[in-house]
């Protein structure tokens, strides 16, 4: 099937995220596991790759965006999406708005959007600023983002430094009189050479007027709200026939696995509130012994009662870690212990995967040996099921990025998919 929109994400709960609310529309949704190998055969007419790139050196991060652009038009896209976390987040140097700018440069493209909004998530962008709830961005659980702390919350002066043609704004006084006039405006800026349009957005008429108005743009880029009316615009210009195949569940055993590295704030609380089993890792043993205390307790569990293992933790245990490991070395060792505690569970027999946090769901989905996720029912907004292949294995599996979800999530996600 032809691709009529491709996406790419700077991570892989990013990636499902999107994938799931363009799944709303009920259309067959493909969500690649990194960059794939082979020419597309088998495309759906909506194609996701997620990245592992958010945190990744710049020339990285943009190095593995033009190769993932190149496999999307080679499936067939003309148009694109960059999509990066509702809560921006990002360094001084990227890698927002240099991947942006290189993807606008292969497609010959100049202008585009930033609108990172998610209203139902509690993300709404208001002259400019990022506001998490009723706070701002700077303010949030964010400003203590182990890898990415945002302490600013005004979204013009995130990206600028990270580009180099100019940024300027559409604000909601303009998202409010509809699609025609943001037109006009992106028009305008445009003509005074802004290639950088952050777009507000605060609630989801919002969104549903910003994709109206930019459906055409050869790319947009944002959090996955801004993304979700497209479906149903393809559709109502002919674009993308109603038709279109969907996906199908698979039956799967019971036995299930919770893997946590997240430590946002809601994280935390999920963690707490979960009324099943749980062991908790703690980096500095791991960094010791490595993970054997974890497996021993894992082979003593019965994997239909859903245990969960963790590394989650409050941000003054997390800097003490990183004090003595170093930041990177401390998530690389966690992130080794929780994927090599999937395979072993997915060996002892388990079908159904959840797993929180971005860095800890890349480096789950590569050690499972997943390539490829169809998108299913959600759990919460932007957290989906996944249905996919690992050791000739079908397993289901839901990666959550850090704050999403109510705080029962994990009890959440086993009932949604019947257990």
């Amino acid at each position: 099937m032809k691709t009529i929109l491709g996406c790419i994400a700077d991570d892989f709960t990013g990636a499902t995220d999107l994938a799931g609310l363009l799944a709303r529309s009920g259309v067959r949704v493909n969500l690649r596991i990194g960059i794939p190998n082979g020419p597309p055969t088998d495309g759906a007419a909506f194609e996701v790759i997620a990245l592992k790139s958010r945190t990744a050196p710049v020339a990285d991060a943009v190095a593995q965006a033009r190769a993932a652009l190149k496999w999307l038009q080679a499936a067939g896209a003309r148009r694109f999406f960059w999509k990066y976390c509702s809560t921006f987040d990002s360094t001084a140097i990227g890698n927002i708005g240099p991947v942006a700018e290189a993807l606008m440069a292969d497609l010959n493209t100049h202008q585009t959007i930033y609108c990172p909004a998610f209203p139902e998530n509690g993300r709404a962008i208001f002259m400019g600023n990022l506001f998490v709830g009723e706070t701002p961005l700077a303010e949030s659980p964010m400003k203590d983002h182990p890898l990415t702390p945002m302490r600013d919350s005004n979204l013009m002066r995130l990206l600028a430094p990270q580009v180099t043609r100019p940024v300027g704004l559409a604000n909601r006084l303009t998202v409010a009189k509809g699609a025609d006039a943001l037109r006009a405006k992106l028009a305008e800026l445009a003509a005074q050479g802004v290639a950088h349009v952050v777009v507000d957005a605060v609630a989801n008429d919002d969104l549903y007027t910003i994709a109206a108005a930019c459906r055409d743009m050869p790319l947009m880029t944002g959090g996955s709200a801004v993304a979700m009316p497209l479906p149903a615009l393809y559709v109502a210009d002919g674009t993308l026939a109603a038709d279109a195949p969907r996906a199908t569940a698979p039956q799967l055993a019971p036995q299930t696995i919770l893997l946590s590295g997240s430590c946002s704030a809601m994280t935390r609380a999920q963690v707490a509130a979960y009324p099943g089993p749980k062991h908790g890792l703690d980096p500095l043993e791991l960094a010791k012994n490595g993970p054997k205390t974890a497996l021993d307790w894992l082979a003593t569990q019965d994997l239909t009662t859903a245990p969960l293992i963790y590394a989650t933790a409050e941000p003054d245990a997390v800097r003490a870690a990183q004090s003595v490991l170093g930041t990177a070395k401390a998530g690389e060792i966690v992130e080794h212990a929780l994927s090599t505690l999937a395979t072993a569970a997915r060996d002892m027999g388990a079908r159904r995967f959840v797993v929180a946090g971005g860095e800890t769901s890349g480096a789950v989905t590569q050690a499972l040996g997943v390539d490829r996720l169809t998108i299913g029912a959600e759990i919460a907004p932007g957290v989906p099921w996944c249905f996919a292949t690992s050791a000739g294995h079908t397993i289901a599996i839901t990666l959550k990025s850090g704050n999403f979800g109510a705080e029962s999530f994990f009890a959440d996600a086993l009932k949604a998919l019947g257990q």
